[in-house]
């Protein structure tokens, strides 16, 4: 006699492969939409936020469409964050080149825990990125790439909990370490 939370799982995997051979014929146009929406540059008048190319970062999510979410956030978050540290009349240009998120998924989770991110001190999050500061009459004031990393990242107590708050968290340094405390 089976249970039926095995019977369901066992239902749960067919209905996954056929859905995945069902998407096969529309998967690649439904991922090349997502992946041009993902990602697209967020701008203010003084500061803007773009990736390289967002469907290539290390970080790759496991359903269509919530990469697009927090690649979109985490350009939000650094845009609102910018333009709080920069001095008046600069402008800032950020292109992200590579993002590992904080944590992973772990294979052979049983069911239901198998799409939940394990935060480990052993996967710190990583953003890599390139950017430009000018003045107000467009001359370049600094510039340069930057690896973000944060080792000691799990006992940081700024954003805790949240969304992305280990990503929020390397932002926020960086920041201070480039352009000093926030000015409003």
């Amino acid at each position: 006699m089976q249970c039926w939370w095995c019977a369901f799982g066992k239902g749960m995997r067919q209905a996954g492969v056929l859905a995945a051979l069902a998407g096969a014929a529309v998967g690649p146009v439904l991922a090349a939409d997502a992946a041009a929406a993902a990602g697209a540059p967020v701008r203010s008048d003084r500061v803007e936020v773009s990736y390289r190319d967002a469907a290539k970062l290390t970080q790759g999510d496991r359903s269509l469409g919530s990469s697009a979410d927090w690649i979109d956030a985490l350009s939000k978050y650094m845009l609102t964050q910018a333009e709080r540290a920069l001095p008046a009349g600069q402008r800032l240009s950020v292109t992200i080149t590579d993002v590992q998120r904080a944590g992973g998924f772990e294979p052979g989770r049983t069911a239901g825990l198998s799409d939940i991110r394990i935060v480990r001190d052993s996967t710190p999050p990583r953003i890599d990125l390139t950017f430009q500061l000018e003045s107000a009459q467009g001359t370049v004031l600094k510039e340069g790439e930057r690896k973000l990393r944060d080792r000691n990242f799990l006992n940081r107590p700024r954003h805790r909990g949240e969304a992305l708050g280990y990503e929020k968290n390397l932002i926020d340094a960086w920041l201070r370490k480039e352009f000093g405390p926030a000015q409003r």
